[in-house]
């Protein structure tokens, strides 16, 4: 989980460069580093610190010197600590070579003690410094930046973006991709190279994907891309439009803060975006010609929805089986969204999580479609899974919040998030917008299905609108007692237990991520039905336990049953519960009360005043909100 940026032509490098870095700090944060060839010295010039790209700038603001050619890079630690050894770039044994890596290697244990036994002397404890020192060496045999290329990517295993700096050839820069990211941009003066397009959207011309398995050698005029045979390719460039767009705080005290104000838009945006107009699936011979034509368009715009999925309508009226896989946050919104696919469109739905796919036995099924979801598009375990699965031949639909991801590239179909640029690094609004997207997509497929009329899916439509609007009214209702209270009086606990059963359990899954990855505070989550096998050992008076209630009536009897089990072993009871929930709220030591709302849609409902819970609470403890320890925003990385 590192960004990687590089340019060459005949501009100044530096300030390019850090520009890059600041926008994919996302990516990691945990040191950065810069090297390019100095100018006036003729030689590699570098520069690495610990911590964000703003200490790095600091310092280069008072470096006078510069070159034409040069990379970045933004660490988050995967081998060896934070610290400037380990951060990149990383050096051959004669410091004339400098190379940043995104990615893992696998063996290089194996491979740094044959280099040790060759003589060469290592300061880190990386497995991306082994790359530079063995590139070093086959180049010292070849002579020839291809052929060393060739012979490198024949001996490592892993997933890697390499880009590699060397002082005697100062006017080229080496890029190799596998199974990690990386973009080029051309512009007049000179080409970039990237983890993300937005690292330089707005400063190039044209932009291309590096094609899996790819070399490519850049000087300042031209790109030559390589597969790893030496085969010569021709780069596909796209007219670059992406306007970057630096996003701020909008004087709110953090990006997490702002984008749990964000959800209301964002819902109502999504559904804006995914609509039908029309008033009734059947439209009778006294119809009038106006509406006869809406629904003509209803119908047609059905059809684009499917050709955007990459599914023909065939596919989707046979459809028996939805496979829907994801990570972290994004797996939540999956658990929540299997529910919609099997009560609304009445398919069998499975719910995988990405890093465990890959490595369970795959059945292929017939007439099933496989979902994807990503906020960033190149979570790496997601990614692995939808190659796996596309190698099968089986339909792969991609839903995420960047367009121009790996994932999108690389699948039969997308559905975008509509969630704008979300900042800090736990997932807020990316969370709602994929339950929505899941819950318009389940009542899509079923209007295709006719197991729901147009009344009915404009219905769904309009219960998106009022949670949207429940979502933020919570927030309100809440948001004075939170800060002045109890955001002080939960911060002092050091463990939680978070329950919810049906629909709630993964909301409540969500709620004890959110929780520990940015407050540190240690919270598990649990079926309720499963409290008395086992994890009713853990209740006492010193262990908050957090139940999220839902809306269906024997759930909701169940939920209580269990909150009743809590109090008896004096556990501290805090409930997310529903108006006319007024036994369960009677119960609680302390209790949200929401509106109801759609059953379905009751996890959404919860979510904002969820997360501005879990937000006051860790502002209460000081804790580094937007960037949480160990975490970046893009996992990259398995």
């Amino acid at each position: 989980m590192c960004g990687i940026v590089g340019y060459i032509g005949k501009s100044h490098c530096k300030d390019l460069v850090l520009g890059g870095m600041q926008r994919l700090e996302y990516r990691g944060y945990d040191s950065a580093g810069f090297v390019f060839v100095n100018e006036k010295a003729a030689c590699l010039s570098y520069l690495k610190r610990t911590g964000t790209v703003a200490n790095l700038a600091k310092e280069l603001s008072v470096f006078d010197e510069d070159g034409f050619s040069g990379i970045g890079h933004t660490r988050w630690a995967t081998h060896g600590v934070v610290n400037e050894a380990n951060a990149h770039p990383h050096f051959n044994c004669k410091g004339n070579i400098a190379l940043v890596h995104n990615g893992i290697i696998e063996e290089h244990e194996s491979l740094r003690n044959e280099l040790i036994a060759q003589g060469h002397k290592f300061l880190s404890k990386t497995d991306s410094e082994v790359l530079v020192h063995y590139f070093s060496s086959l180049f010292d045999i070849y002579k020839s930046v291809k052929k060393a290329t060739i012979e490198l990517v024949k001996k490592i295993k892993g997933a890697y973006s390499i880009v590699v700096l060397i002082e005697e050839l100062p006017d080229q820069l080496l890029v190799i991709r596998h199974n990690s990211p990386l973009v080029l941009g051309r512009q007049k003066k000179g080409f970039f190279v990237a983890s993300d397009v937005i690292a330089f959207s707005d400063k190039v011309d044209e932009f291309a994907f590096m094609p899996e398995d790819s070399i490519a050698v850049i000087n300042k005029n031209s790109i030559q891309l390589l597969d790893f045979s030496g085969k010569s390719l021709l780069p596909v460039w796209q007219e670059s439009n992406l306007a970057f767009v630096d996003v701020s705080k909008d004087g709110f005290e953090h990006f997490m803060l702002k984008e749990i104000y964000e959800q209301k838009k964002v819902i109502d945006k999504i559904v804006n975006f995914y609509r039908l107009v029309g008033t009734d699936s059947k439209l009778s011979a006294s119809d009038d010609l106006g509406n006869a034509l809406k629904y003509q368009l209803d119908i047609e715009y059905q059809d684009r929805i499917w050709q955007q999925l990459g599914l023909s309508l065939k596919t989707v009226k046979n459809l028996k089986k939805i496979n829907l896989i994801a990570a972290g946050t994004s797996w939540h919104a999956c658990k929540i969204g299997q529910f919609f696919f099997e009560s609304i469109s009445n398919i069998q739905t499975s719910v995988y999580l990405a890093s465990e796919f890959c490595y369970m036995p795959f059945f292929k099924e017939k007439d099933s479609i496989f979902i994807f979801l990503s906020q960033s598009g190149e979570t790496a375990d997601t990614l692995q899974a939808l190659r796996l699965v596309k190698s099968h031949n089986v339909p792969t639909v991609v839903i995420t919040n960047v367009p121009s991801s790996t994932m999108v590239q690389e699948s039969s179909g997308f559905l975008p998030m509509q969630a704008g640029p979300e900042i800090s690094v736990a997932s807020t609004k990316a969370f709602s917008a994929q339950q929505s997207i899941l819950f318009i997509l389940a009542n899509r497929i079923a209007l295709e299905l006719e197991k729901i009329t147009l009344q009915e899916m404009k219905s769904a439509e309009e219960d998106l609108f009022m949670v949207s609007q429940v979502l933020e009214m919570a927030i309100e209702n809440y948001k004075w007692e939170i800060s002045n209270g109890l955001a002080e009086k939960y911060s002092a606990y050091d463990k939680y237990i978070f329950l919810g059963r049906h629909i709630s359990y993964p909301m409540a899954m969500e709620a004890a991520l959110k929780l520990k990855e940015i407050s540190y505070i240690f919270a598990q989550s649990y079926p309720a039905g499963e409290l008395k096998h086992g994890p009713i050992a853990l209740i006492d008076e010193t262990t908050p336990v957090v139940l999220f209630s839902a809306l269906d009536e024997i759930i909701y009897k169940k939920l209580l049953s269990n909150a009743q089990e809590v109090k008896a072993r004096s556990g501290h009871l805090v409930v997310f519960a529903f108006e006319g929930q007024n036994e369960l709220i009677g119960l609680a030591d302390y209790a949200f009360v929401l509106p109801k709302v759609n059953p379905l849609l009751a996890p959404l409902a919860c979510t904002g005043v969820m997360q501005f819970f879990v937000y006051e609470i860790t502002k209460r403890l000081g804790r580094p909100i937007d960037k949480p320890r160990n975490l970046a925003k893009s996992v990259t990385v398995e």
